[in-house]
């Protein structure tokens, strides 16, 4: 089993407050990322969780044991670092075996479980080279594999791909996906890098400054954030804000003002918001060339050809940037104005306290299958 129970979990150093108040609870074989910008909190949480720091309130409760006293041996976790910690002078069988001749286990029991590991990490063509004879992901996979020979609770992961090139970022985050599918274990999974979040995790846990600014899957983060910081965070490039005005609440939606133009955007409104200023979010991807319910004329400063997409960036009045993110034989140039045409069904909208006004949206039956629209994620 490896159900984890985080009870008002908090850390400070003198008044200097890191982590206030999580909560959280993760299911016995869920994939679970981390995410969040730098000094978020996210990787000092995980530390907690291993045992590597003291926790200044709350509790750590791992299979309904309270682990808060317990050292790092003792909690049932494994933990793969960022750098891969190998012993340079071992080779990739001993690296492995190492957690296991530290708890003095039978010679035969270890030759077993190493070269178990080793054949689902496909490295046992590797097991008599040294660490420096192999490719930074083969590294990678020595460092999981002697986490995974423990045969630990939960597995935990502290920015593991940060010191790999692109391509082999983008090999190891499917080899990461399918070995949770076949071990079917609990992983916690901390980065910076929300295409990791978006394409590993069962669901994501946005920290912002020490708080959990939301959780949900992946796709229910994208379609429905709770926040601005959110829907500015999730999303790669990320959200375009407008400033609107609300015209009037309706069931069936909010109607703005932007520069003169009006639409009803489809989210769920509060009658005192009529009158006021509200933060209007479209995605690049959801901006179109030529017109929509809602529109604005923009000089793009900077374009990006990315073959399968071009990226239009342009500077609005506000000195804010305005992002589309458009087809890639798209005709924009530098310099010369171009029309964004923005549908009100693709917006979302942000109160003055950066809260998100709920979508009409139900984001699981509009991306699965009727068959499988009451499945959870």
């Amino acid at each position: 089993m490896g159900q984890l129970n985080l009870k008002g979990i908090g850390k400070s150093y003198g008044h200097f407050e890191v982590i206030s108040n999580i909560s959280l609870e993760i299911n016995n074989g869920e994939f679970v990322v981390f995410v969040g910008p730098s000094g978020c909190g996210k990787s000092t949480l995980l530390r907690m969780i291993a045992g590597l720091d003291d926790t200044t309130a709350g509790d750590i409760v791992i299979d309904g044991v309270r682990v808060n006293p317990l050292p790092p041996v003792k909690r049932g976790i494994a933990m793969v670092f960022q750098s891969y910690a190998l012993y340079p002078h071992m080779t990739v069988f001993e690296n492995i075996a190492f957690p296991l001749r530290v708890e003095k286990l039978p010679e035969e029991k270890i030759r077993e479980k190493v070269e178990a590991v080793a054949k689902v990490l496909l490295l046992d063509q590797r097991l008599q080279q040294k660490p420096g004879q192999l490719s930074g992901g083969q590294r990678q996979r020595v460092a999981i594999g002697r986490a995974i020979v423990r045969e630990p609770k939960i597995f935990l992961f502290d920015e593991p791909l940060s010191n790999l090139d692109a391509a082999l970022r983008a090999d190891m985050r499917i080899e990461l996906t399918r070995l949770h599918h076949d071990l079917k274990a609990t992983m916690i999974y901390v980065t910076h890098d929300q295409v990791e979040a978006m394409t590993m995790a069962d669901r994501i846990v946005v920290l912002n400054g020490g708080h959990i600014a939301q959780v949900g899957a992946p796709l229910e983060l994208y379609h429905k954030p709770q926040n601005r910081f959110v829907a500015a965070f999730i999303g790669n490039p990320k959200m375009n804000f407008l400033d609107v005005v609300c015209k009037g609440v309706g069931p069936d939606g909010v109607t703005v003002d932007f520069q003169g133009q009006t639409a009803m955007i489809p989210v769920k409104g509060r009658p005192e918001l009529v009158g006021e200023k509200l933060a209007l979010g479209i995605r690049p991807e959801h901006v179109r060339l030529g017109t929509g319910e809602l529109g604005l004329s923009v000089t793009p400063t900077v374009i990006e050809r990315l073959g399968i997409n071009t990226v239009a960036y342009a500077s609005l009045p506000s000195g804010d940037t305005f992002c589309a993110l458009l087809d890639g034989t798209a005709p924009v140039q530098v310099d010369r104005p171009m029309q964004a045409g923005i549908m009100a069904a693709d917006c979302h909208l942000f109160d003055g306290e950066g809260q998100a006004l709920e979508r009409h949206i139900d984001w699981k039956s509009a991306l699965l299958p009727a068959d499988f629209a009451t499945i959870e994620p």
